[in-house]
Parts: C-alpha cells; structure tokens; sequence
C-alpha cells in the first residue's frame, strides 16, 4: 500500500512539474514572443508564448509599474495608462485580484480607483470597462481583458495571454433579465469602469 501511494504522488508531482514546464515553453511556433497580434485604439496586444511564460517587468518613464512583460495585467494596464491616462493607485497584483469582493456594485474600488460592477450588475457593461476572471486549476492568477464591443446580447473582449493557441478576441453572451446584465461566464467576478 505505501508502494503504491509512493507511486501515485509521484506521478502527480511529475504531471505537476511536466504542466508548470509546458505552460513556460512556447508551443505555438507561428509567432515568436513580444510580436504584435492585435491592438485597441493604438494599444498593442503582444504574443507570450506559454501562459506562465515571464519578461522583465514593464514600468513607464514616470516609473509606474504595468506588469510583467506580456502577461495579462500588463496589457489592460498599459491600455489604461494610454488610452485614459489612468494610474492604479495600487500598481500590483494578480488579475484576479483586481475585482475587490467586499466592494458592491456600483461603488467605488479604491485599489484600482475604477467604479466596480459585480456579474451580474443593474448596469450594462461598456466598451472600455476591465472584466475580471477568477482564478482556476490552471491558471490560480486569474485573468483580465477589456470589453471591445457591446451589442444588445453579446460583448466581445480583447486580451493579451489567453494561451499560445487562443486568439486576443472572445465573445461571451450578455444576458438582460430582471433588471440586470450578465456576462455568460462562470468564472467572470465582474468590471471596472474609468468614469
């Protein structure tokens, strides 16, 4: 029986280190790290290659920090700093951690100094505002995008790291019932809104 539990967390250890490896290594050989797959009004989305795969940290001249070279964070944040000139009061963090659980939709989220609505919220979400996803298995980080479009019963989202085969646009179903709206994805918290 000790053998044989022996065996079995080995196993898993190795499929454990074999994943952490896979998702630093780039797979996808149609592009190479840091080339321009898309871009939001001016702002680029860069290739990452694994979706564990770490750059230098980005920090503009003014020394406020984006995030680590092409990850998640660092695109919706150098979107923000760009395109609204926007500074997080606080500069760190995981994707996940932008959405704050004890602030109500609505309010506001001092970390991020963004207005944070919850999924589902009484208000619809706009082209602009951050969506936030939980962590998972695979990804304990979480993840953020950006809201690029906005029609009456979808949005689509533009995102930098989604995986070395994923594209940087997604739709998800936007729900309207009971006076409120809801992006259909289990594990989007919620947006934050510049107002």
């Amino acid at each position: 029986m000790k053998k044989i539990t022996l065996l079995i967390i080995s196993v898993l250890a190795l499929s454990f280190a074999g994943i952490k490896t896979i998702k630093k290594i780039n797979l996808n050989r149609k592009y190479k790290i840091g080339q321009v797959l898309d871009s939001l009004n001016g702002v680029k989305v860069f290739y990452n290659g694994g979706v564990d795969n770490v750059m230098e940290r980005n920090v503009t001249k003014d020394n406020y920090n984006l995030g680590l070279k092409y990850q998640c964070v660092e695109f919706v944040k150098r979107y923000y700093y760009e395109h609204y000139n926007h500074k997080m009061p606080d500069a760190y963090g995981h994707a996940k951690d932008f959405f704050d659980k004890n602030v109500k939709d609505g309010e506001l989220n001092e970390k991020r100094n963004l207005i944070q609505f919850t999924n589902p919220s009484k208000s619809k979400p706009k082209v602009g505002d951050l969506v936030i996803f939980s962590g998972s298995l695979l990804n304990r980080f979480g993840h953020v995008a950006i809201i690029s479009k906005v029609s009456e019963n979808e949005i689509e989202i533009i995102q930098q790291n989604p995986g070395p085969f994923s594209s940087s646009r997604e739709i998800f179903a936007l729900d309207h019932k009971d006076k409120s709206y809801k992006i259909d994805n289990n594990r989007l918290l919620g947006w934050l809104r510049k107002e």
